[in-house]
């Protein structure tokens, strides 16, 4: 019995350190992305749209068209379009 608990600790130990290491990168990465929206906002772009852009090319070109036409209908609904009639 000793043996498989000395193995499952090994995987266990395995498991964690990767994770720990995945972590690491990830949070470099991220201080690398906040960088770069940095030095857009140095150069005059806006960020907020910036990340905007980022999430809208994430999306599938369906599914933006399809919350592209939600959001105008209901823009519309709430007379926030021009020439839109309540």
């Amino acid at each position: 019995m000793a043996v498989e608990d000395s193995v499952a600790q090994d995987q266990l130990r395995a498991f964690i350190e990767r994770i720990e290491r995945m972590e690491e990168e990830k949070a470099a990465i991220a201080a690398d992305i906040k960088e770069i929206y940095a030095e857009a906002k140095g150069n005059g772009f806006d960020t907020k749209i910036l990340r905007k852009i980022v999430t809208i090319r994430k999306q599938d070109a369906n599914e933006r068209m399809e919350q592209e036409a939600l959001l105008e209908l209901y823009m519309s609904a709430l007379g926030m379009v021009e020439g839109a009639s309540n």
